[in-house]
């Protein structure tokens, strides 16, 4: 809070080329963006990339170390007046080596009409955001009956993910949790239960919280050489998987197999793929996740089918809800204005 004492750095008038908002989570948070308003960011996102309607090259990147990269992540929306950059990193180890988290990162939102830089912001809690909700919108497209729901990994994301199950899933009826760490399973049903609609259960073991459930996610680790801690034998006809940590957590076999393999971006795929994520072969994709969002490629197209829809993150979904939040954060009055 400001006090007389203290400058008002707050931008109720930002000089484009003289100033730029800065946004700390923090602030972010204090917007309080609610998660229905990001799953309408994020489908529009989505839909305006599935007509081809967005320029976004594929990730580039630096890797200090063999298990980590740092990547950046430009694009622009012109139907959405965004366009920005994202500079992001994964570093596996850190919640254990520093406690830290896997995943943090900046994004720079600039003007369209003249380029300049006009916002930098944390973009931890715009990651955690719209990756859950790119794997319900997705979810809810191509199972939207599921009254199932399983999800791996119970740290930030996948408590996210359960949130947002409940914003787009309305059938469900019960979401299994799983996490090697059973504590923060636990956690995860303690901080959650009395917000949702549906019953959350921990599972007893990866086997059996896919064998019980229609749709699955997982937020976990991503690495080159898959852990095929899912196996192929486990799954069965019908179901949805929707895999937010590449090739890691489930068994090759079952993707290749899948009736369909969707995922967010095909360019981004075939670029991980030749960084060595996937050391049996990227499977044939048959569509991309907007493309399927957007109607012009056809989802499930019947009951029995097994689907895959990968789905590791695209910058389209991040320059849409960071524009959001910068036209948010100048209405309301938020942030610091610095000079460039």
């Amino acid at each position: 809070m400001t006090t007389a004492t203290e400058p008002d750095t707050r931008p109720t008038a930002l000089e484009l080329g003289t100033d730029v908002l800065y946004l700390s989570k923090q602030d972010v948070l204090d917007l309080a963006i609610s998660r229905t308003e990001i799953l309408d960011h994020t489908r529009d996102a989505l839909i305006e990339h599935g007509h081809h309607r967005y320029e976004m090259p594929a990730k580039i990147g630096v890797h200090p170390y063999s298990e980590v990269f740092f990547h950046a992540m430009p694009a622009y929306v012109p139907g959405k007046n965004a366009v920005g950059c994202k500079w992001i990193e994964c570093y596996p180890n850190n919640p254990k080596k520093f406690g830290l988290p896997q995943t943090t990162g900046l994004m720079v939102i600039n003007d369209v009409e003249s380029g300049v830089p006009v916002a930098i912001m944390d973009s931890t809690w715009v990651t955690a955001m719209r990756t859950p909700a790119v794997t319900v919108l997705a979810a809810a497209k191509l199972h939207p009956t599921a009254t199932t729901f399983g999800m791996f990994g119970c740290g930030v994301q996948g408590k996210e993910h359960v949130r947002y199950a409940a914003e787009a899933l309305p059938k469900l009826e019960t979401v299994y949790v799983y996490d090697t760490n059973a504590a923060a399973a636990d956690a995860l049903i303690a901080e959650l239960q009395t917000d949702v609609p549906f019953t959350i259960v921990k599972g007893d073991s990866v086997e059996a919280v896919v064998k019980r459930s229609e749709v699955l996610s997982s937020a976990t680790i991503i690495l080159k050489e898959p852990l095929a801690v899912v196996k192929d034998e486990w799954v069965g006809a019908g179901q949805t998987i929707l895999p937010c940590d590449l090739n890691t957590f489930w068994d090759p076999r079952t993707t290749k197999r899948a009736d369909k393999f969707i995922v967010d971006s095909i360019d981004e795929h075939e670029l991980f793929a030749e960084m060595g994520y996937f050391p049996d072969g990227l499977p044939t994709i048959v569509a991309e996740t907007g493309e399927v969002l957007a109607d012009v490629v056809a989802g499930r197209e019947n009951p029995e089918q097994i689907i895959v829809n990968s789905n590791i993150g695209m910058a389209v979904c991040d320059v849409v809800v960071g524009r959001a939040i910068f036209d948010r954060a100048v209405d309301r009055n938020v942030g610091t204005t610095l000079t460039l």
